[in-house]
C-alpha cells in the first residue's frame, strides 16, 4: 500500500512542477490559479511522501518520488509544452525509469 502512495505522492510532484510551469506562461489570475495548484499539490505531494516514508526506507522514498517527479515532469514537458523528445533525452528519461522500478525491486 505504501509503494502506491508514494507512486502517487510522485504524480502529485509532477502536477506541482507542471503548475510552476503554467504559471510562467500565464499572467495576472491564471498565474495566481497555477501558483495555487502548485500549493495544493505541493502539499498533497509532501503529505504522502512522509506517510510512505514511515514504512519505507528513507532513501528508496525519496530516491523514487524524485524519479517520478523527474519522468512525469519530462513527459508533461514534451507532450505539453512541446519541448524537445531527441533520442539521448529519452533514453535517459528511461534509465532512470529502469532505475526506479530496479529500486523497487531490491527494496525490503
Amino acid at each position: 500500500m505504501n509503494w502506491l502512495i508514494l507512486i502517487i505522492a510522485g504524480l502529485f510532484e509532477t502536477g506541482f512542477a507542471s503548475c510552476l510551469g503554467k504559471a510562467k506562461e500565464t499572467t495576472g489570475a491564471a498565474s495566481l490559479y497555477w501558483l495555487g495548484g502548485f500549493l495544493v499539490c505541493l502539499t498533497i505531494s509532501m503529505v504522502l511522501l512522509y506517510k510512505a516514508a514511515q514504512t519505507l526506507p528513507i532513501g528508496t522514498a525519496y530516491a523514487v518520488w524524485t524519479g517520478i517527479g523527474a519522468v512525469g515532469t519530462v513527459l508533461v514537458g514534451i507532450f505539453i509544452f512541446r519541448e524537445p523528445a531527441d533520442f539521448w533525452r529519452i533514453f535517459f528519461i528511461s534509465t532512470l525509469v529502469v532505475s526506479i522500478i530496479g529500486l523497487k525491486v531490491v527494496s525490503h
